[in-house]
């Protein structure tokens, strides 16, 4: 690690699972799969691309050896723990959609069933050894990860406008787009860095079978000592992949969260330009803008075409749209419930009800933005997304 103020020297592959190897004490199994290629090409990506100051090459140097040290942790358990490789992953639930259409809080919503599993922050950040379900409360990892978050007293104002986008916290619920990570093949990467160059093999060239393979090691992994009735997952990155999510998980019970396009693309422009100021000096809002709609424009065509292309007999589908969910949080929980063949217990009903009264919108602050300030023109959106907005008949909010 680079003491402060001093600049973190060119990124290379070798040096990088160095530290990593020390970090975790001598492991240096990074397993079965594509990891030191893409993370190559990440690399250069960031060298050649992404206008980092010198925080920023810290901040991408800790986000690389995070999933570098996980994915060592992940396989050198399985290898320790075989049991492990015994967990069966069935009918979990899925959060599938664009940014910024109630994913986030639907996530957490869910997660508040006991009998639900959600990834945690904590989890996710720190997932080796397994997590065990008789210290979930307790784990000193919990802190640690805490200790990683500004806090009300240490927060930026740029940490204050991220809090009001998406909440933060250690045992808050987690996307698959971070536990991505650990196969170097998540759209994570270009939300938080300008990499085009590596967003572009995620886009058109990423074997992505094997992010879902390493996806049910993980969960199996999290599962082996806390287990529950159901997993509940979220991330709008499954829509690069889904139909190698549903051959891994072909019992899979999905909610694909739907909004006006104009909002989510701005919405998105806007965390996507907030996130990158932590390390660049130079973000062009209306690249930003420009660059990702196009990226979501391909996605959602990819989506609505592998979602007509096949049948999936095992899975189940359903449909929510962001007006309906902003009226009546808890009404659209109830359908969804029914929708995917999901028991309402009077608890879960209760614990939802009380975490939706207690997380009010504008409680962290209020994310304004409007298309003029990203160069979007709300228009040629709608023009572009013609094709998405009839098949979900989704109104101009």
């Amino acid at each position: 690690m680079s003491v402060e103020g001093a600049r973190v020297e060119r990124f290379e592959v070798h040096d990088l699972v160095a530290e990593a190897t020390r970090r975790t004490g001598g492991l240096d199994d990074l397993g079965e799969g594509p990891f030191l290629e893409p993370m190559a090409l990440f690399l250069e990506s960031l060298e050649r691309e992404a206008q980092l100051n010198d925080v920023g090459r810290l901040i991408a140097r800790e986000r690389v050896l995070l999933h570098t040290v996980n994915r060592l942790g992940y396989v050198d358990d399985r290898q320790r723990f075989p049991a492990i490789a015994d967990e069966h992953i069935v009918a979990p639930v899925f959060i599938i959609g664009f940014p910024r259409t109630g994913t986030t809080i639907l996530h957490d919503i869910l997660a508040q069933d006991p009998d639900s599993r959600a990834p945690l922050t904590w989890e996710t950040m720190f997932p080796s050894p397994p997590p065990e379900a008789a210290t979930a409360s307790t784990d000193p990892r919990i802190a640690r990860c805490a200790a990683t978050m500004p806090t009300r007293e240490t927060e930026t104002e740029r940490d204050r406008q991220f809090r009001a986008m998406h909440p933060m916290g250690a045992t808050l619920s987690q996307e698959c787009v971070t536990m991505m990570g650990e196969t170097m093949c998540t759209p994570l990467f270009h939300n938080q860095f300008r990499v085009p160059t590596y967003e572009d093999w995620v886009d058109h060239e990423a074997d992505w079978s094997h992010v879902y393979a390493f996806h049910e090691r993980q969960l199996q992994h999290l599962q082996w000592r806390n287990h529950r009735d159901r997993w509940v997952l979220k991330t709008g990155a499954h829509m690069w992949g889904l139909e190698h999510l549903l051959r891994t998980y072909p019992d899979a019970r999905i909610v694909f969260t739907h909004r006006d396009p104009v909002k989510s693309v701005t919405s998105y422009a806007s965390l996507t330009a907030l996130v990158r100021t932590a390390g660049s000096d130079e973000v062009d809002r209306f690249e930003v803008a420009q660059d990702w709609t196009a990226r979501l424009k391909r996605v959602i065509d990819h989506v609505m075409a592998v979602r007509s292309s096949q049948s999936y007999p095992q899975a189940t589908f359903y449909d929510m749209y962001f007006p309906d969910f902003v009226a009546d949080q808890f009404a659209v929980v109830s359908d969804i419930y029914a929708a995917l063949g999901l028991p309402m217990t009077d608890e879960a009903a209760v614990r939802m009800k009380a975490f939706i009264a207690d997380n009010p919108k504008g409680k962290h602050g209020l994310h304004l933005y409007t298309p003029e300030e990203y160069g979007i023109d709300p228009e040629v959106v709608r023009r572009d997304f013609r094709a998405y907005i009839d098949e979900h008949d989704l109104a101009p909010e």
